[in-house]
């Protein structure tokens, strides 16, 4: 692990706290993993063997329902934990976890978890920060399932992945990562027709620029009016 920066692993919410003998401690345990484009980290159902820190890259989550659909749960950046199954009780990976650009992940054996977070209590509690903030999110999301209208889903689909993974570019923020419009419909519980025709009228107008699994977020302002409900409480309608 010596070439695992520690000022850069000191910086990740999954180490706050801890200094160099305890960083070099808990990074002994661990391996660096590449992961190709396109490569599953690990398929929903499998046995939960590692749990992981993305140092670079992208890592898409998504469950696949009784029925077959593809549901995007949520995209993985750098510097956050992932795989974490056995801080949650669970034996098996709840999701498939997928690199959507070429990533690089430490990652470590879910049996070295238990005698980890005794030895470290606050990297069980870092954890648990983490899943915290990933359930309040689950819990947006579903409310805007419930209540909102497409257009708003997407929208805010659209300015989450911009907070979180957004860089600015000569035109707007740009979505750090390829993604597809059939992804932002398994975002929003929609269909692939819908997301289109919904992007397709937000090029026209120039509040998004598209290309090949790229978005570009020209006008963010008029996004985030576009995702709120209308001042006297009632949802905007759907734009054609």
């Amino acid at each position: 692990m010596a070439t695992v920066d520690h000022s850069l692993v000191a910086k990740l919410p999954l180490f706050a706290g801890f200094g160099t003998e305890e960083l070099d401690e808990i990074l002994r345990e661990a391996r660096s993993l590449r992961i190709a484009k396109n490569r599953n980290v690990f398929e929903q159902g499998e046995d939960a063997h590692s749990f992981f820190v993305l140092l670079h890259g992208h890592v898409r989550a998504s469950k696949t329902t009784p029925m077959g659909e593809q549901v995007v749960v949520r995209y993985v950046a750098p510097g956050e934990t992932f795989g974490v199954a056995m801080a949650i009780g669970l034996q098996r990976y709840p999701a498939t976890a997928t690199a959507v650009d070429d990533s690089v992940a430490l990652a470590w054996p879910s049996a070295t978890w238990p005698r980890l977070v005794a030895r470290f209590p606050a990297l069980a509690a870092n954890t648990l920060q983490t899943i915290g903030s990933r359930l309040q999110e689950t819990q947006t999301r579903v409310v805007e399932m419930s209540t909102q209208q497409v257009e708003q889903r997407v929208a805010n689909a659209l300015l989450r992945l911009a907070k979180q993974s957004g860089h600015k570019v000569e035109h707007g923020v740009e979505i750090g990562f390829p993604i597809s419009r059939q992804d932002i419909a398994q975002m929003t519980g929609t269909t692939l027709h819908t997301v289109s025709r919904i992007l397709s009228s937000w090029e026209s107008r120039g509040l998004v620029e598209g290309g090949r699994q790229r978005i570009v977020l020209r006008e963010p302002h008029k996004l985030f009016m576009l995702a709120e409900p209308s001042p006297d409480g009632s949802e905007p309608p759907a734009r054609p």
